[in-house]
């Protein structure tokens, strides 16, 4: 009597836990320092293992395969979901007495676990019923968590590839500007090379609105961290770091009436990546490398000059204002691409003619 006790409340709490994960990960909105422990698990230590198998693969094959991840972990995690419901209720109909009707023989826990099965996914056996009021209701109960489960996956699913979709279209727009893979530099010459400092303020604000909605639905749906861009010279975090290099940038050696656009974005790109590594679990890491020398801080203004954009302040104020900004952001973006296995983009990158735009597959 006492082991059916022990396996009934073991069989509780494993439903009971299982549901909570549920509602956690597809119903609330998640704060940033909540995660679900199986979710967490499953792409923690699933995540390693595959990444180290990833990058013995080529280039492509390797992004294909880190592609994968993502779907199929979100899989994996509602496989482990339901499994272990199932081996919950089942553990409930054993404790209670396994009163399920069998026609010949005797009903063991074997059973129990197919009928539970067999309940959640279907209308219920039709070789086993249940006999008692206990057993009937916890079928019930297993019935309505089986269809709960599929029509919440319903609904999560559009959603989450809807956000995709909408991190995608903004990340294949600065490939015209930023080049493939996107550049700060590039990005500030040929914005300024028509509309000078004005015009490279008002286009970093219209980045504002797609930074935040990326924050709010990557800690909403962190899976989305793994799902890769369509080209191997782009990726979410490599948009998101060119927007903050090239915020920074204009922060440091715009004049002063033009700025406030670049610091709006910049404020909430910062808030973005600090949550976003916070949520990922991963500590803060500057860059092994310097990834703009004062060599290239000076080629770099050296071509602005050519087009005639000059920074209203000199080039040791623009260096050390850099510096500061970059100390903000760059150890945080650092630490999500070595998790993510995500490329950062060069600060200065030469005018190139392999940018998406200008190739196709045909060619």
């Amino acid at each position: 009597m006492i082991v059916r006790v022990l396996v009934g409340v073991l069989g509780g709490a494993i439903v009971a836990l299982m549901l909570l994960e549920i509602f956690l990960s597809f119903l609330l909105p998640r704060r940033v320092k909540r995660d679900p422990r199986m979710v967490r698990w499953v792409f923690a230590y699933g995540w390693r293992p595959w990444r180290g198998l990833a990058r013995r693969l080529p280039a492509q094959a390797g992004d294909t395969m880190l592609g994968l991840y993502g779907p199929l972990g979100l899989l994996l995690n509602l496989a482990l979901w339901v499994l272990a419901m199932m081996l919950g209720y089942a553990c409930l109909q054993w404790a209670g007495g396994s009163h399920l009707g069998v026609p010949r023989g005797t009903v063991d826990f074997g059973n129990d676990l197919y009928f539970s099965a067999a309940t959640m996914t279907t209308d219920g056996p039709s070789s086993l019923a249940a006999q008692s009021t206990f057993a009937r209701a916890v079928q019930v109960i297993d019935a309505g968590s089986g269809l709960a489960v599929l029509a919440i996956v319903i609904g999560y699913l559009p959603a989450l590839y809807q956000a995709f979709s909408r991190r995608e279209a903004t990340v294949s727009q600065l490939d015209a500007r930023a080049g493939s893979p996107p550049s700060a530099g590039r990005l500030v010459l040929r914005t300024t090379r028509s509309g000078g400092w004005p015009a490279l303020s008002e286009y970093l604000s219209g980045w504002e609105t797609w930074v935040a909605e990326l924050m709010e639905t990557h800690l909403a749906y962190p899976v989305l961290g793994y799902f890769r861009s369509q080209h191997l010279n782009q990726n979410w975090l490599a948009a998101m770091c060119t927007v903050l290099d090239a915020c920074a940038f204009t922060i440091a050696g715009a004049p002063a009436d033009t700025v406030d656009p670049a610091r709006f974005t910049f404020a909430i790109a910062r808030h973005a990546v600090v949550d976003l590594s916070y949520s990922y679990h991963v500590e803060p890491t500057p860059p092994a490398l310097d990834r703009l020398p004062d060599a290239d801080l000076q080629e770099l203004l050296r071509q602005l000059q050519e087009g005639d954009v000059r920074p209203a302040v000199d080039t040791a104020t623009v260096a050390e204002r850099l510096a500061r900004m970059r100390g903000l952001y760059e150890p945080y973006v650092n630490a999500l691409a070595q998790r993510l296995e995500l490329a950062l983009p060069p600060w200065l990158a030469p005018e190139s003619p392999t940018d998406n735009w200008r190739n196709t597959e045909w060619h």
